[in-house]
């Protein structure tokens, strides 16, 4: 029998540093909705599940949810590994994918090399991502986990870090848990150069103006179009360029035994 894979999409209005990002319009409709239609690009069989919270800002989530014709669960406002866990739990899934709402130009064709190489070594992971080392472009997080994996975490996990983010328990722990990493297949490292996810208000406007310069020509666009607008328009490069190499981990290197300062900039 199939495996029944579920991609479960963490969303939220609460974001500190750019409130409200996953409605911001990219050609008349939501960034979440523009997401979603990303997801839904995957050549694997998968069901999409957007997890939010019970928190009233989050009704809108529901909503957009509801228009974009995708189930949404509604948990835990500050705990993504119980909202993970429940979601997956109550879609009966057997393999679950963490894909963050904060990924508008995640590259569905990366998302099935990750899936392809987890699927052709069957048994042999309970964790498979792109990210331990990361080398694709920033943007691109695809995180694969076995239902049992999830579960385990979700049992075990109890710091605020490892709650907060949903995996930095497994991967925190390669002695309990079987890992695997997908590199990128060019050898490059753009994970610390190219920016492909929001934060910031620059990333926002270098999010639209991609969408902008290749929607219309090909809504499928892949990373590999993106880099090449960039090469042939390298201003839009410089909108977000400053932040860079900038992510969550800068802010717990002290708590993450397998994160060294070389994976985050420290200062913007």
């Amino acid at each position: 029998m199939a495996a029944n894979t579920v991609i479960v999409v963490q969303a939220r209005m609460s974001s500190s540093r750019l409130p409200g990002k996953i409605m911001l319009p990219l050609l008349g409709k939501s960034l979440l909705c523009r997401m979603i239609e990303r997801l839904q690009m995957v050549s694997h069989k998968a069901m999409i599940v957007i997890a939010t919270s019970t928190d009233k800002a989050d009704d809108i989530v529901t909503r957009e949810s509801a228009k974009i014709g995708v189930p949404c669960y509604r948990g835990d406002l500050n705990s993504l590994l119980d909202r993970h866990y429940q979601a997956a739990k109550l879609y009966d899934a057997d393999v679950v994918l963490k894909i963050p709402s904060d990924c508008p130009l995640i590259d569905p064709r990366i998302i099935d090399l990750v899936l392809d190489f987890y699927f052709t070594n069957p048994g042999a992971y309970d964790y498979v991502s792109n990210l331990h080392p990361a080398t694709y472009p920033d943007g691109n997080d695809v995180e694969i986990m076995t239902m049992a994996c999830l579960e385990k975490t979700w049992k075990e996990a109890n710091r605020i870090l490892e709650r907060e983010h949903t995996t930095p328990y497994i991967w925190e722990n390669p002695k309990k848990f079987r890992i695997g990493n997908v590199l990128w297949q060019t050898g490059k490292d753009y994970s610390m150069s190219h920016r492909f996810t929001i934060d910031y208000e620059a990333d926002y406007q270098f999010i639209k103006r991609v969408f902008e310069e290749l929607y219309d020509k090909n809504h499928r666009f892949s990373c590999d179009d993106i880099l090449t607008l960039l090469d042939e328009k390298p201003e839009i490069y410089d909108i977000n360029a400053k932040y860079a190499g900038v992510n969550w981990y800068r802010n717990h290197l002290e708590e993450l035994k397998t994160i060294s300062s070389s994976q985050t900039k420290i200062t913007v």
